[in-house]
């Protein structure tokens, strides 16, 4: 089929449709500039972006609507590798890698800290991942002529606890996945319009199932090549725009190693800076204020609500603006509820203002490898090992991850053949590599912007974008001037990780049009990913276990059917999760990423490469790698362990962090698959033979 005239017409006449796409919407790009420049109010251009953007992926969506089983579930397997991998490649680029990496380097520098073992950790992870993809799954898989993952455990192992298993943990880490979307979703959403949060979680939602809900992987495959399109656009100008300011070459990837100098001098400076020392001091002075009320909550709390309560009244005695009783009222409010809140919220606070009080307000040198020093004092060894291990660990539980993500391992069945599922993963890996060089290059020239140009300012004269994102969501950005001397200093602005993508362009000074195109490339990053997901979830409820565990009976155009309507009951529970802000973006993700690991690659990689691995190794391979990683992370949960009125903090082995939870997972599914297996009997199927050895 791949080399026939006619497939080769389909990827010509491909071909031209992209080129007409980019060519449109560049016009589209040139419009919008135009009209800023002759006066349209920016409140109109970020709704006119949102609006057109999700339109053009609704009308891709539509115009790509099936009940044909082959063409919903692997898009007819007629997907030529270049765009698969193009698709693939913004399957991938989800709210995390496009609003939060960058974002993430920024806060944790290349190496991380011992409590965030990030950094280069994430690059390096989700991109050795697809070697593992590349080499060890997807072609495999391909052969096999399959729709989902849980397919393959039903066709390798036999039986229906595989397959449920499977099912249910595609179910879990890919919902897990999906939440963090949203979230990004509705960030992205509430900025472009002005709306609430939870508003924006609804709008971006829309968009999310008028790209998914008719039309399936088919429509789902085209609506990512457009979603790549913009965001790669999105991502690559403001970077380079940046480098060509601050060093006269929009090359950022080769050029932005000269700022880091820059910067390692401006954080010496900073750290010897008296007004820096002041504000350090505040923040320990404030930690030990809530430490001491830790000492007697119950005492404390009752103490702040009647202060409280006596204000509000002081008010209204005394006939003040109603503003301000209506702010002491949601003071008295926003107070903890009982002693359990009061403590976990309280233990919080301790924490952050001691990270607050720390040189550089808690944020590590950019350049540092790690957090301590291996040759300093025996708690800075302590915390240069455990920040090592971490950053080993978490990009362990990404790259098992990767290989393991019922999405992204359901793109490669969309190919015409094995090769070309091979080639597709090459190209996967160049289309993620276009933005992923330029990620800590944009880390490092937002990093200087701020030092160099926003910290020493007045507070009287900062920019307006500053107040506007706070108005978003305060936990993106709050600045404060804590030692009242009206200067701005770098241990009074806290920054989310989540904004710094999608602040850049005002941070840089370009027009608003820019803003609104990095707001759209954030939102197709999420719906592209969001669309996936949520197809995933959906088959695995529908496909994988209603029609085999509950009505053997139904039809496949029945299945489509059910398909879609999971996939829209799913997508509303996915918005409710991600409305109460339940993490950070890229937290909640690198999550799912340990789920996965500990869930699928174990038994998967033993079924294909070992003849032994059977039904009943499968099931308590699973099972207890799943089991162990969704304990840690459950275990060492804030809010589970109040819940529970557990002791305040964490229960860590080794160090390690929830996050990583699949660093112990994995190797237990190894063994306990291998181990079961051996002692149990064997079941030949000829989805064990490796490829390899297959004709």
């Amino acid at each position: 089929m791949s080399d026939s005239p006619a497939y080769a017409a389909y990827k010509l006449r491909l071909h031209r449709n992209l080129a007409i796409f980019v060519a449109g919407f560049m016009v589209f790009l040139v419009l919008m500039a135009w009209a800023e420049r002759s006066g349209l109010s920016r409140y109109w251009l970020g709704p006119i972006f949102m609006f057109s953007t999700v339109m053009m992926y609704a009308a891709i969506g539509i115009y790509g609507r099936t009940t044909d089983p082959e063409e919903y579930y692997v898009a007819g397997r007629r997907i030529p590798s270049m765009y698969n991998g193009m698709a693939a490649a913004a399957d991938w680029m989800s709210a995390a890698s496009f609003i939060s990496l960058a974002g993430g380097l920024y806060l944790q520098g290349f190496g991380g800290t011992d409590g965030q073992p990030g950094g280069l950790a994430y690059i390096l992870g989700w991109t050795g991942g697809f070697c593992l993809v590349a080499l060890l799954i997807a072609p495999h898989l391909r052969k096999l002529n399959l729709y989902t993952v849980p397919d393959y455990f039903s066709m390798r192992y036999g039986g229906r606890w595989p397959r449920v298993i499977a099912a249910l943990a595609a179910i879990l880490c890919s919902f897990t996945y999906v939440v963090a979307q949203i979230y990004g979703i509705g960030l992205i959403a509430s900025r472009l319009t002005g709306v609430q949060f939870e508003i924006g979680v609804l709008l971006g939602l829309g968009g999310v199932l008028l790209c998914s809900f008719l039309g399936g992987m088919r429509a789902i495959t085209w609506t990512q090549v457009a979603q790549y399109v913009i965001l790669l656009l999105a991502f690559l100008i403001p970077v380079s725009w940046l480098a060509f300011k601050q060093l006269g070459n929009p090359a950022a990837p080769l050029v932005y190693g000269a700022q880091i100098q820059k910067i390692s001098e401006l954080e010496k400076k900073l750290m010897d800076d008296p007004a820096e020392k002041q504000v350090a001091a505040i923040f320990l002075q404030r930690a030990r204020e809530y430490e001491a009320r830790l000492q007697d909550i119950e005492g404390a709390l009752q103490r702040e609500r009647s202060a409280a309560q006596q204000r509000v009244r002081q008010l209204k005695a005394q006939g003040a603006d109603s503003a301000l009783i209506v702010q002491a009222n949601r003071e008295l409010a926003a107070l903890p509820k009982d002693v359990a809140a009061a403590r976990e919220r309280w233990t919080r606070v301790v924490h952050d203002n001691h990270e607050r009080a720390k040189p550089l307000g808690g944020v590590p040198a950019h350049s540092q490898p790690f957090a301590g020093d291996p040759k300093g004092t025996p708690a800075e060894q302590e915390a240069f090992s455990s920040a090592r291990l971490n950053f080993i660990a978490l990009m362990f539980c990404l790259m098992l991850g990767t290989a393991g993500l019922p999405h992204l391992l359901t793109r490669y069945y969309t190919t015409p053949t094995v090769a070309e599922a091979r080639s597709s993963v090459a190209w996967t890996i160049f289309f993620i590599a276009l933005v992923y060089l330029s990620a800590p290059a944009l880390a490092v020239l937002v990093k200087f912007e701020v030092m160099n140009n926003l910290v020493g300012s007045s507070f009287d004269s900062l920019p307006q974008w500053i107040a506007q994102w706070a108005k978003v969501d305060s936990s993106l950005i709050s600045v404060a001037d804590v030692n009242a001397d009206r200067i701005l200093q770098w241990g009074e602005i806290r920054l989310g990780a989540d904004m710094i993508m999608l602040a850049t362009p005002e941070l840089g000074g370009l027009p608003y049009v820019i803003s609104g195109l990095v707001a759209a490339g954030g939102l197709a990053a999420a719906l592209s990913t969001a669309d996936g997901l949520l197809l995933t979830i959906s088959n695995a409820m529908v496909r994988d276990i209603y029609s085999h565990e509950i009505n053997h009976r139904v039809t496949a155009e029945q299945r489509v059917i059910l398909s879609k309507f999971a996939l829209l009951a799913v997508a509303l529970v996915a918005a409710a999760v991600a409305s109460i802000k339940p993490a950070e973006i890229l937290p909640l993700v690198a999550s799912a990423f340990s789920l996965a690991a500990s869930a699928f690659v174990p038994t998967m990689v033993l079924g294909i490469f070992w003849r032994r691995a059977n039904r009943r190794g499968a099931v308590a391979g699973m099972l207890a790698g799943l089991g162990v990683t969704v304990y840690y992370m459950l275990v060492n949960s804030p809010t589970v362990r109040a819940f529970f009125q557990a002791v305040p903090g964490q229960d860590l082995w080794f160090g390690i962090q929830p996050v990583s939870a699949g660093v112990f997972g994995v190797p237990l599914g190894f063994a306990v698959t291998i181990a079961v297996s051996l002692l149990t009997r064997p079941v030949p199927s000829v989805a064990a033979v490796p490829l390899q050895q297959r004709s």
